[in-house]
This record gives structure tokens, sequence and C-alpha cells, in this order.
């Protein structure tokens, strides 16, 4: 059945940093859907007809769903703890709320709690880290299935360095993660991510077993932390003393390549920086986490310049919103301080068709190209007396951009689609 979602509509096809034709904006347009994928795009003149469904969102603007590319699927429960630095808030409140994953019948009721949450709030894909416990990614992969929600994921590899009731062996690691590629990678619109926490939670012998799932699926992405505390990169070479750095490790056992996804990659060494750019492995920009627990700042103009290409995603839970526009707004300030500027644009741009592009699937999600899943998000910029004030003195779509990216959050969300479907309770 076709359905045309009428709107303001406002899609990317290039970056704004690289050319200034880069979107297209429709001011009474629409997107006419069916079967889940989008079949066109253009005025609402144009698209409609005698006895099509219709659904009017004016006068919002319709744009790509969000993209988050970090996030932690077992910490839903602990966002908001209280303070200190990452390796003090893992053992502290991480790994003991990750241990009641092996409950039964916890992974699923939090399988779904997360997920009406990232639609919630505009999330229509994330690449999400599971717990150690097979169930929890098989949780999270059956509920995003029976949604036909994209959800790149995997449970998470961690022999050591962490309480018994979070970690596996080599063997098992490896043994878990492929059965869930056997299952997951590839049905529907679900894909695994290799996940290997950190170096400080694997020893070389789980390194060498994440190495190997790489070489026998080249197809499945790679996910894992870099460099995002001084004191856990003094701790991890401390682990791997031959290391060259942090970076080196993942190099040593065949990690890098265009699938890996690097998270935080704020504290880089200039080789680190050029390995990264020339196996084309991916930094990904954690702000609300990385101000949480006093990390650092992430240096993406500097990145960008090296040939790096960066995704920005929520952290939850170490980050404080599930909100890719909060993120957006915590990311403008840490890139203020910086020197850098996030102009609306450009924003927008990194939360979809970016990130897409950033995960190797821009012809799948994140754009409004014909065949693309119909993952769409209804932005309202007058959600909030606030915003609805500030957006009486907005003359451009740019300035209503800013003012989404400074001052949205969940309330701006008027409604998600997956797939065409629409997810988000009204009222």
């Amino acid at each position: 059945m076709q359905q045309l979602i009428r709107g303001r509509v406002l899609g990317f096809h290039a970056d704004p940093h690289d050319i200034q034709d880069n979107h297209r904006y429709i001011e009474d347009g629409a997107i006419l859907v069916e079967d889940g994928r989008i079949l066109a795009v253009g005025g609402y003149a144009d698209l409609a007809r005698d006895g099509l469904a219709e659904i009017d969102h004016r006068p919002h603007l319709i744009m790509p769903g969000f993209i988050d590319t970090h996030i932690h699927f077992p910490q839903v429960q602990v966002i908001a703890s209280w303070g200190a630095q990452l390796l003090d808030w893992l053992n502290t409140y991480t790994f003991p709320e990750e241990a009641r994953f092996a409950q039964q019948g916890h992974a699923p009721a939090m399988a779904d709690a997360f997920l009406n949450l990232l639609t919630d709030h505009g999330t229509t894909t994330a690449v999400a880290f599971c717990s150690v416990h097979k169930e929890s990614a098989e949780a999270l992969f059956s509920a995003a299935h029976a949604r036909n929600m994209a959800m790149v994921a995997g449970k998470v590899m961690m022999d050591r360095n962490a309480p018994l009731e979070v970690l596996d062996t080599p063997q098992q690691g490896y043994d878990d993660s492929k059965a869930l590629i056997d299952r997951w990678h590839g049905t529907g619109r679900q894909r695994y991510a290799i996940t290997p926490r950190f170096a400080i939670t694997s020893t070389p012998e789980q390194m060498e077993m994440a190495g190997t799932l790489v070489r026998e699926h080249p197809d499945c992405h790679i996910q894992t932390h870099l460099s995002e505390n001084r004191d856990e990169i003094d701790f991890t070479l401390s682990l791997y003393p031959q290391a060259r750095d942090y970076l080196d490790i993942y190099e040593t056992y065949g990690l890098l390549s265009d699938k890996l996804l690097l998270g935080h990659s704020i504290h880089l060494r200039p080789r680190e920086i050029a390995r990264m750019a020339e196996t084309g492995s991916r930094a990904v920009f954690c702000p609300t986490s990385n101000l949480f627990l006093g990390s650092g700042l992430f240096d993406e103009a500097g990145l960008r310049g090296a040939g790096v290409v960066s995704g920005i995603a929520t952290d939850v839970g170490g980050g404080t919103s599930y909100s890719m526009l909060q993120t957006l707004n915590e990311g403008y300030k840490i890139l203020q301080l910086r020197g850098q500027k996030l102009t609306p644009l450009s924003a927008f741009h990194w939360i979809t068709r970016g990130n897409a592009m950033a995960l190797g699937i821009a012809d799948q999600i994140g754009t409004l190209d014909p065949g693309s899943m119909a993952d769409l998000v209804v932005l309202d910029a007058r959600a909030t007396p606030a915003m609805a004030l500030r957006m009486d003195r907005a003359e451009t779509l740019e300035q209503e951009l800013f003012v989404l990216q400074i001052m949205g959050d969940d309330r701006s969300i008027r409604q998600t689609y997956v797939a065409g479907k629409p997810m988000k309770a009204l009222g």
C-alpha cells in the first residue's frame, strides 16, 4: 500500500563541509512510501493523487531518521549515575548493571524499553554494545527485527579486568559471536558488529579471536573504544607493553578497516591519526559522555583535515541523553572550546547521511533517495514555549535548525517512522 507523508521536507545529498549544493528543501513537500521504502520525494502538488492515503505533518519539518553510532544497550538504568571518571564509573555502576542481563526475562524487557526510547527521540538506527551475555544481543536483535528497525549490534567480548559475572573466555566470546552472526547478520535489517569491548578487558588471546572473526566475516562491522581517558590509555599500554600506541593493539590483531568504529578517539597520537586515515577506520564523537566523565575534547576538524571520517553518538549510559539533538548541542559547545564550528546544516547532515556514510550504508538509510528505507523523523521547532518564542524571530531554515540543535529534545520529535510505520505514541 502506498502512502504520502506531507510536510516541509529536508534531505542531504552531500556534506556541507565539502560543497555548497548539499541539501534539498521543499516548503510544501511530500514523501511517497510503499512497503517501507521511499518511492519518490517532491512537491506535494506533484505527488498527490485521488485515493492516495495521506498523513499531513505541516508545518513541521520531515527529515531522514537520526542515526546513533555508539550506544550501550545494557546501560539504560545507569544513565545519570553520579560521577567519577571512566574506569571508576565502569567498576562502580556499569559492570554490576550489565551482570543483571544474565537474569531470565531482563534483556527482552530492556530491549523493548530501549527501542522505544530511541524512536521517541527520533533515532531510527543505532550501533549498540550489548552485554557479555549472548542473550542480551538475541533480545535486542529480536525486538528490532519485530519492528523492522535497522540495528547494528554485538555482544561484548571481555575476559579480564571485570567481575566474573560479566566475563567470558576467548573461546566463548568467539563461539557466541559466531552463533549470533550466523543467526542475525543479514536477517531482515539486522547487522552484526564484532565487539571486543576495549583492550583493557580483553587478553591477547581474546583479541586474536576477535581478529579471526573479522577475517571470517569481513562484511561485519567492528566496534570498540579508543583513547577516551588518559588513565585508560596508560593502563592499556601497561597491559600491552609491546604496542607502539593504543591503536597499534587493534592493528596487531587485524581490526583496522572502514568497518571499524572507534568510540571516543580523543587523545590520539599523530601515528594513530595517520593509520586511521590510511585504513579508513572511523572515529566516533561522544560529546555528552566526554563531558560527563571529564574525558576530553574531540578534535573534529583536526581528524577531518587528516582524512579521518567521524561519526557522532550519544554513548548512553556514560552519555547523558538519548537525544541526537542534545548530542549536537553539547558537540557544538565542545567544538567551540576547540575553536571549531558546527553549523546547523553540518550538524543535521552528520546525524543523518553523515553517520550513514560512516557506517557504509548510506544506500539504505540516512537520505531521502528513492529506494532508501522510509526511516523518517518529524521535527517541531516550536515544541516548548521558549522555542516558540525564539522561533518568532527565526527567518531562515538554518536558524530553525539551530534552534532545534541547541534547544531541541524528545519534545521536538512529533513522529518517528521506521520503514514507513509511525512509532511514537502521541498525546
